[in-house]
């Protein structure tokens, strides 16, 4: 009998249909079958990489000028407010331009506020006050660009790639957060502030390249797509609940059992450890991510996608409950990047359900609220889990953080039972 090749092209025209093959690292399919994600994909891996140095270089830069801890804080302030307050505003506007258009331009402005940042530190303008400007207008480009890229890839890919290509992305993000600040820190070290935030801008002609040669990609007309709003993309998002469910549960998993604020105070109680170990701590999750998206090759096989993300969130919610338990480091650190694995399998499902459940005039805004979502939610659980740890005690914040987590998701489950039956051959919002 007569394989299947590669390409998918079978030899044999009168031969059955071969079995799938059963993959185990991420599936390259999207990278091999369109080059115009090919472009788009390597484009935002470079540029991520970029980010993540010119993020660790202006943490450095405000310590520099301020010697404040705080200071360096409010970095992600700067950067948080803009990002929530544009994220549902760019999602509007990716629904009612050519988003092919509105990525160039916000990659563009990207490229160029890095070119600013090397410019004024080249010139000796060392100005607390100018940094976190740039880093806002950094974050409002961000918060127009990322609903627009995201709600492209299913006009270049069939529905069945998508969940490998979501995959991908998770590789892209999460090894841009691990990669950018070692680099930056080298080059930082090595060369200054200004080589980092030169490297960032040279990375971004990557993504400006990839932009530059995707079609066009003009608005589809449907619903309110004449007039797209943020308020027309809420009331989109009220009539259909299993779309809302993707909110919900990724609520449980980052409001009720987001321990990273934790972590400092881990290292010293548990541990007996100090700032190395909170590295290894605050690393641990996104290893676990980056291990997800290397071996995501099955996750194209699973349909049911609802209940894939419940027991994702359990899973996220049980490996930190047991993490509260240990006083093993090694054994900590594996639990959570168990719980990395669990939501790089989580924001697979939930992104895809998105891409694929929303019709094309929507997929903007409800990108835009997913970027509030993910934004804003790992914050908040920030806050309670402090908050906990210093009413109560670090081991009673993770611990009852994690157990309410599950059986929050699995309340919410219980409350929607359709989100189980879920299937993606089959999307109903």
């Amino acid at each position: 009998m007569s394989e299947t090749s590669a390409t998918g092209t079978a030899h044999g025209a009168g031969d059955p249909p071969a079995a799938p093959r059963r993959r185990v690292l991420a599936d390259l399919t999207p990278l091999r079958t369109s080059p115009d994600y090919r472009r788009l994909w390597v484009g935002g891996t470079i540029s991520w990489t970029g980010q993540g140095m010119t993020t660790l270089a202006i943490s450095l830069h405000v310590y520099e000028l301020t010697g404040s801890s705080f200071s360096v804080g409010l970095v992600g302030l700067f950067s948080l407010v803009p990002l929530v307050a544009f994220g549902l505003y760019g999602g509007a506007v990716a629904d009612a331009v050519d988003r092919r258009l509105l990525g160039l331009v916000s990659a563009t402005g990207l490229a160029a506020l890095s070119v600013v940042l090397a410019a004024g530190t080249v010139a000796g303008f060392h100005r607390v006050w100018f940094l976190y400007a740039v880093v806002s207008l950094q974050s409002v480009c961000g918060a127009v660009s990322s609903p627009a890229r995201t709600a492209m890839i299913p006009r270049l890919l069939p529905k069945d790639q998508l969940p490998a290509a979501n995959a991908l992305s998770s590789m892209t993000t999460t090894s841009g957060a691990l990669v950018g600040p070692m680099l930056g820190g080298l080059v930082v070290g090595a060369w200054g502030y200004e080589a980092a935030y030169l490297i960032d801008a040279v990375a971004f002609s990557a993504a400006l390249y990839a932009m530059w040669r995707l079609p066009a990609m003009p608005p589809q007309r449907g619903g309110d797509s004449k007039r797209p709003s943020v308020l027309g993309g809420l009331r989109f998002l009220a009539t259909r609940p299993n779309v809302r469910m993707t909110f919900y549960t990724d609520f449980c998993a980052m409001i009720l059992a987001h321990p990273r604020a934790l972590f400092p105070a881990l290292a010293v109680l548990w541990y007996g450890g100090d700032a190395r170990t909170t590295g290894l701590l605050v690393a641990a999750p996104a290893v676990g991510a980056l291990l997800g998206g290397v071996f995501s090759g099955w996750l194209g096989r699973i349909h049911r996608h609802g209940l894939a993300i419940v027991l994702a969130v359990a899973a996220w919610g049980g490996a930190i409950a047991v993490f509260g338990l240990t006083r093993h480091l090694w054994l900590g650190l594996v639990l959570l990047a168990v719980a990395g694995c669990a939501d790089t399998i989580s924001m697979v499902f939930r992104t895809t359900v998105l891409q694929t459940a929303v019709p094309d005039d929507m997929r903007g805004r409800l990108q835009g609220v997913f970027i509030v979502v993910v934004a804003g939610g790992p914050r908040a659980g920030d806050f309670l889990a402090g908050t906990a740890g210093d009413l109560f005690s670090p081991t009673t914040a993770v611990v009852a953080g994690g157990v309410a987590c599950v059986v929050a998701v699995g309340l919410l489950a219980v409350a929607r039972p359709g989100f189980l039956r879920y299937d993606a051959r089959a999307p109903q919002a």
